[in-house]
């Protein structure tokens, strides 16, 4: 009996491998990538228009902002003016350093805080006052009855005086009453100024004093604009006609006797719109002169040199159109028939 040493089942022969090899699989780009890209585009493109948008708007604000400088360093050149005026040299000292300090080039700034410096260095004499039977000041209570009897008087000089005075002696005193009365006399006292005396400096100084103690009604708040306009056109006088036609032609429209002590708004709006006018006419613009002499002569009589120039810029805008000569045409004329006698004797049939 044989022995077995290996196993029982016939063993297969080795058959080769017959798996194909693995192709490389290409990969495809993800479309949420394609789509993302094109969000990060549309969002550079938002941030690139905001950014453009956030620049101008700063152009806009600072060119505003840089106005609205202009605007307050001129009232307050207005003001250290008027303070100049009334010999109150630390007040213009004050602002004539805040303008410099602002715009080193501001015209006549600098040369009005030398003034102001020299003026404040020469020792002011003080006159002795007069004993006067005015009541007493010492109280606080004196005074304010005083300053209410100058309130009905209509004298607002002396009624500020009599405000200030119960100030120096108790600044706690009716504070409410005593700020609306400053305000009462502010305001009246700036409106006359104006209106009666001709000081638009001196008006827009109180009428501004006034709006510290309250917001200013619309009649002071327009009669102060009128009066600054004016003030802007009359510093256009006999530099730039152009300019103080169109500054006192508002005036005029709206507050036509303002003054200055010279002349009223209306009025100088006539005679600037009559030297305007000369300046058109030299430069050729006869249509424009003469349109312009038409305002002026709505609001008075031309002067001689208006009066002829508008003339001739008539002339020469509007020049006469010739007139075709007409054909005479012949009329055809008709003989008369000579009237004969009716017969007097009846014709025999």
């Amino acid at each position: 009996m044989s022995e077995h040493t290996g196993n029982t089942q016939p063993i297969k022969p080795v058959e080769k491998d017959d798996t194909q090899p693995l192709k490389p699989v290409k990969k495809k780009t993800p479309r949420w990538r394609s789509t993302l890209i094109g969000i990060l585009g549309f969002l550079l493109l938002i941030g690139l228009g905001a950014f453009g948008g956030y620049n101008s708007g700063i152009g806009i604000r600072e060119n505003a902002k840089k106005q609205v400088i202009s605007q307050q360093l001129t009232e307050q050149f207005q003001f250290a003016l008027v303070d100049i005026e009334f010999g109150r040299y630390e007040a213009a000292k004050q602002r004539l350093e805040f303008i410099i300090a602002n715009d080193t080039s501001f015209p006549g700034a600098q040369e009005k805080l030398t003034e102001v410096l020299v003026k404040s260095t020469i020792p002011t004499i003080t006159p002795t006052a007069t004993l006067t039977a005015t009541p007493d000041f010492s109280g606080a209570e004196s005074a304010f009855q005083r300053a209410q009897q100058l309130i009905l008087a209509q004298d607002w000089p002396g009624a500020l005086t009599a405000l200030d005075q119960i100030r120096k002696l108790d600044a706690t005193y009716k504070t409410t009453q005593v700020d609306g009365m400053y305000y009462f006399a502010l305001r009246n006292f700036g409106y006359d100024q104006i209106t009666k005396h001709g000081n638009l400096e001196g008006g827009i100084y109180q009428l501004t004093l006034a709006e510290r103690f309250g917001p200013l009604d619309n009649t002071a708040v327009g009669l102060r604009d009128g009066a600054r306009m004016y003030i802007t056109g009359a510093s256009f006088w006999e530099l730039d006609w152009e300019q103080a036609v169109a500054y006192f032609s508002q005036v005029g429209a709206g507050w036509p006797s303002l003054w200055d002590g010279t002349m009223t708004a209306a009025q100088r709006y006539h005679y600037a719109s009559m030297r305007y006018g000369d300046d058109l006419f030299n430069a050729g613009q006869f249509c424009e002169a003469y349109d312009m002499y038409q305002v002026a002569a709505s609001l008075g009589n031309l002067d001689d040199t208006a009066a002829k120039n508008a003339n001739q810029a008539f002339q020469t805008c509007y020049p006469p159109t010739e007139v075709p000569p007409t054909e005479i045409i012949p009329t055809a004329t008709m003989e008369t028939p000579i009237a004969t006698e009716p017969p007097t004797v009846a014709p025999t049939p």
